[in-house]
């Protein structure tokens, strides 16, 4: 039995993400920033920059108010990725992945679910390992058409665009609670918890 792009969703219980390109539209920048040595010269270090979707966001306080935990995984190594996911409260950070499996297996064996309870969010081909094991694939609407090819669904927005909270709405409107998560989080007499209130400006306590 083949089973639809819902019933997937349904099963869901923690959202991994890539970043560059999912989080982002892929573009990165560096800066050259003149680091003074004690003889007086300066050594140029380069600074990365990115830049996040707001909506994606608060896509994760409704993904948490669904009951679910959130991670991402990528190759690059970059503050600006862990100030982010710091800021959002991410509970799974991997940096420095070139084999994305190798954490899945450890967010696996930590949290006690099925790959069947795992979906991941990616836009190339180094997102396929996870994404050909997991229950849920999500390609977003920039990714490579191999894996596109490859995915569930795939989003209407592009990475950096509010492609994440496309893949976090569809997977909550599958379990019939989408609509219960969005009037949770504006609800002035329900306020959230810190575990779930983002948008600190990236607050490093």
């Amino acid at each position: 039995m083949t089973l639809s792009a819902q019933d997937r969703a349904r099963r869901i219980k923690i959202i991994l993400f890539d970043v560059d390109g999912v989080w982002t539209d892929g573009t990165i920048w560096l800066f050259p920033f003149p680091i003074p040595e004690p003889d007086g010269t300066t050594n140029p270090k380069m600074i990365e920059v990115k830049g996040y979707c707001a909506h994606d966001g608060a896509g994760m306080t409704l993904a948490r108010l669904g009951g679910m935990k959130l991670g991402i995984i990528t190759k690059r190594i970059s503050e600006t990725v862990a100030l982010r996911a710091r800021d959002l409260k991410i509970e799974f950070v991997y940096q420095g992945e070139a084999f994305k499996m190798r954490p899945v297996r450890e967010i696996m064996e930590k949290e006690g679910v099925t790959l069947e309870e795992i979906a991941y969010v990616g836009d190339d081909v180094i997102d396929l390992a996870v994404m050909r094991k997991c229950g849920f694939a999500v390609a977003t609407a920039n990714a490579r058409a191999q894996v596109k090819a490859e995915a569930h669904y795939v989003t209407p927005n592009k990475g950096g665009e509010g492609a994440a909270r496309d893949a976090i709405e569809f997977i909550l409107e599958a379990k019939g609670v989408l609509q219960q998560c969005i009037e949770a989080s504006i609800d002035e007499s329900n306020p959230l918890p810190p575990s779930m209130d983002i948008g600190k400006g990236g607050d490093l306590k």
